[in-house]
């Protein structure tokens, strides 16, 4: 409070009222910050440069990660004490979930997935839905399939129209980055796009095996989901798109350039330090 006070009231007359000895002031004004203090103003550069490069959008427990991949070993409670005494925070998710009527799954169509979203390996289990962003012009929709080995987007499309052209091209950009010989399976819900006979054909022309959600389930298909939820909290709901083209440009920017690196980065760390664990094992042993 002296120090806040000094250019308004005398030093000496502060340190009289307060009981505190002119020297002490002094020498405390004087003293070096602690190891402890200069580690957290270090540490709140780096949450601050995260912070602002995710625009705003990343919290705690993300900035978190992103640290310990950095090298830079912090805990959540730490970043969080951080951010919150100087005015930061993320944008949280709205855990929300919202039953609609579904159409008629194919009779020969199972729900092979079963709420379990692990994978051991890459193209094993992929899953797709449809969502749509609002423009000036109009929606927008976005089809995009899902690793669920490293949450990486591997293929999507956009356009203005629903139809199953969206959600084919959208399958196809995946089946690019598929190498040869690997059968996966790609979830869905029932949405009529996904249901048709069309798209169940082209599904089993490319050695794809088709899942679909139970009726009125939308758990199911809960991880593509969080990824909508995810991006439009991130991305989407910030913004004010005029035209259909700065929409589009803005999606390619967040799945390519912001989504999906992270994803891979958080992957490549993993390994690391799953490889790590296993050395220091052996040596121990």
């Amino acid at each position: 409070m002296i120090e806040r006070c000094r250019d308004a009231f005398p030093v000496r007359m502060m340190c009289c009222l307060l009981s505190v000895s002119p020297s002490g002031y002094y020498a405390w004004v004087c003293r070096a910050p602690s190891a402890q203090a200069a580690a957290n103003d270090a540490l709140l550069d780096e949450i601050t440069n995260l912070h602002d490069d995710s625009d705003g959008v990343w919290g705690a427990p993300t900035i978190a990660d992103e640290l310990n991949m950095k090298g830079i070993k912090c805990s959540i409670n730490r970043v969080a004490r951080l951010m919150k005494s100087h005015g930061m925070q993320g944008i949280p998710q709205k855990r929300q979930w919202k039953k609609k009527d579904s159409t008629q799954r194919p009779s020969d169509v199972m729900n092979h997935l079963e709420r379990d979203f692990s994978a051991t390996e890459p193209h094993q289990k992929w899953v797709t839905d449809i969502t749509y962003v609002r423009t000036g012009e109009g929606f927008l929709y976005l089809c995009v399939v899902k690793d669920l080995f490293n949450s990486v987007i591997v293929g999507w499309s956009m356009s203005a129209v629903q139809n199953r052209e969206l959600v084919n091209q959208s399958v196809l950009a995946a089946l690019w980055q598929r190498p040869k010989g690997f059968q996966t399976i790609l979830h869905s819900d029932r949405g009529c796009q996904f249901t048709s006979h069309e798209y169940q054909q082209f599904l089993k022309g490319h050695q794809l095996t088709c899942s679909m959600s139970a009726v009125g389930s939308c758990a199911d298909n809960a991880s593509a989901e969080s990824f909508f939820g995810q991006m439009k909290r991130e991305r989407v709901n910030r913004r004010q798109y005029q035209t259909l083209l700065e929409a589009r440009a803005d999606i390619f920017d967040y799945i390519e350039r912001f989504y999906n690196p992270r994803k891979l980065r958080k992957l490549e760390h993993e390994k690391i330090t799953q490889s790590y664990s296993i050395n220091l094992s052996v040596k121990s042993g």
